[in-house]
């Protein structure tokens, strides 16, 4: 039930501000607790519902760590928590802070197919971290429970084990090299691996992006990114208790029925100044407020100061799509602060100096795929955005063939170096030893560095390698979007293998258009479209609407849309001969 008479957590207070810069994140906590400030839960429509003060959510995870001391978790067990955007949630990460166990936030049931697809998720994720207790929210206790029965763990719901009786015990001190907590990265879904993050690690990563970042005294932040997901977790929920800010939640589903509520909340809560997005939940905004008129009238952003962007490929036409359907509400595009990270290395790798904006490098296209095309057709460009410079303390090296180095502009491999760099994949020592090399970790992504600046160009293994020639998906993907009726994330592009044995690209686009005829048509288009990018014949399928698979954070997952399309899981609508 909503209370009018609830009062925010402040902006400030006496407490000096410290820049994550303690020893662990226990005494990160411990501080944080000395000041009034604290995270807000809203409901749908941005009403405030619950007011959680640092120096509760301390209380609240002394008592469940002294529950779980009593259940016989103890250091270096894993405890499975399903990340609810919740105050419950909150005091049992910090509850096996204070135990010694590593937290291990798994995702809601949104986006794996339906009941069955959730349990087996969970169940292949318990498997992975082999916790000794799922703890969940009642809601969604059968699914949970299904689960953890899967796996044989113990399961309970946070109600229940907020009943059991505490032990009378002395907690144990945590040290800077301990196991801070398990992050299963966004891609991990068939053969998981769980990132293992130091104390160190963790604060060491959070200084760098606040110092990044600029972070000021009085800074508020306002977030709807899930908490089972690096940017949600370290960037909008440790970050803020490491560097004492108060925060305003709505939950990640409530934002995907009303995203306008997320700028609402922004508007309504005048010191915000900090709030973070992929660009999807930049480009859902700008075409929701496209039909509306008077923006100035419902929304005041003038004082966002950072609107990060990361965790996805930072479209630039996205991003001036927002600009120009929100400067009139006070938005200043100098606001964008582009941002490259993955959960192996935290969160963040390299962040944009504050007010520099969106910057972009037109890169031709025989320069992204490494191959030389066909001179006889005019030269095609894409628009990288720049990434920014790393964070303090992270080197980055762009590689190429034999590990050589690459100069500026030169595209190859992202290696990275750091304190923040994670400590390993939990007991997967061949794909640990796959990725970090002398210290160096192989993000797995490809770009190139200018003038001390990150520019990302995509995944090496989402590439699509065809009769010798480098083809990145996006690209197709991108073409595909600018026909009309398509919107980011309607398209997965990706190769396969026909019936002649010979390598193609395969596109499955979203459908709308029920006709035949129409759809006929669009079959067609899509296929001219994708073959003036690669100079070949492709393989059109039309799904419908929301089939295709993302990951826990809301990105498309290529991988997965073509296992499912080659299982035959992923049926293709319907289309006629074209005549």
């Amino acid at each position: 039930m909503n209370d009018a008479t609830l009062v925010p957590t402040p902006n400030d207070c006496d407490l000096p501000r410290r820049r994550s810069d303690f020893a662990t994140f226990s005494e990160a906590i411990d501080y944080a607790a000395r000041s009034e400030k604290g995270l807000n839960f809203h409901d749908m429509r941005g009403t405030l519902e619950r007011v959680y003060p640092y120096r509760q959510m301390r209380e609240d995870a002394l008592v469940m760590a002294r529950r779980m001391v009593a259940s016989g978790i103890g250091k270096n067990d894993r405890v499975a928590l399903i990340a609810e955007t919740c105050p419950e949630f909150a005091a049992l990460f910090c509850a096996c802070i204070y135990t010694g166990a590593w937290p291990v936030p798994l995702p809601l049931p949104t986006g794996f197919g339906g009941k069955d697809g959730y349990i087996d998720q969970l169940a292949v994720q318990l498997e992975s971290s082999d916790p000794k207790i799922l703890i969940y929210p009642p809601e969604i206790a059968e699914m949970a429970q299904a689960a953890a029965d899967r796996q044989g763990c113990e399961g309970t719901d946070w109600d229940s084990f907020a009943r059991r009786e505490a032990a009378d015990v002395v907690l144990p001190e945590a040290s800077p090299d301990d196991i801070c907590y398990l992050q299963y990265s966004s891609g991990s879904t068939r053969f998981p691996t769980g990132v293992a993050v130091t104390h160190e690690a963790l604060l060491h990563n959070l200084r760098g992006h606040s110092t990044s970042m600029k972070f000021r005294e009085n800074d508020r932040v306002v977030s709807w990114l899930p908490w089972y997901h690096d940017m949600g977790l370290v960037g909008c929920f440790l970050s803020v208790i490491a560097n004492q800010a108060s925060i305003d939640y709505i939950k990640t589903e409530h934002f995907a029925r009303r995203p306008l509520a997320w700028l609402d909340l922004i508007s309504r809560n005048q010191g915000t100044t900090l709030s973070y997005s992929p660009t999807f939940g930049y480009d859902i905004c700008a075409r929701r407020i496209s039909s509306q008129s008077h923006v100035s009238d419902r929304f005041d952003l003038s004082r966002w100061r950072i609107a990060g962007n990361g965790a996805d490929m930072i479209r630039p036409d996205v991003m001036q799509n927002f600009v120009n359907a929100f400067a009139d509400a006070g938005f200043k595009a100098s606001a964008f602060t582009p941002s490259y990270g993955l959960a192996e290395a935290t969160l963040a790798v390299t962040v944009m100096p504050p007010g520099e904006g969106i910057r972009v490098e037109l890169v031709e296209e025989e320069r992204l795929s490494g191959t030389r095309g066909d001179l006889s057709r005019p030269a095609r460009y894409r628009a990288i955005v720049n990434c920014g410079k790393p964070i303090d303390g992270m080197e980055v090296v762009i590689r190429g063939e034999n590990d050589a180095a690459k100069r500026d502009h030169q595209i190859g491999k992202v290696w990275c170096r750091g304190k923040s760099v994670m400590h390993s994949y939990f007991r997967n020592e061949e794909a640990t030893n796959d990725c970090l090399v002398d210290g160096w970790l192989d993000t797995g992504d490809m770009g190139y560095m200018a003038d001390g600046y990150l520019f990302i160009v995509g995944r090496a293994k989402d590439m699509i390698i065809i009769n010798g020639k480098n083809h990145w998906p996006q690209d197709i993907e991108w073409a595909v979007e600018q026909l009309p009726g398509f919107n980011h994330g309607d398209i997965a592009a990706f190769s396969i293998e026909t019936e002649s044995g010979e390598e193609a690209p395969a596109v499955l686009v979203h459908c709308r258009v029920s006709d035949p005829e129409e759809r006929t048509r669009l079959h067609e288009q899509i296929r001219d479209k994708v073959r003036s990018i690669t100079g070949m014949n492709c393989v059109v399928e039309l799904v419908p609407p929301r089939t295709l698979p993302r990951t826990s954070s809301g990105k498309l997952s290529r991988a997965k849309a073509k296992r499912l399309y080659l299982a035959g899981e992923i049926q293709p609508l319907p289309v006629l001969e074209a005549a």
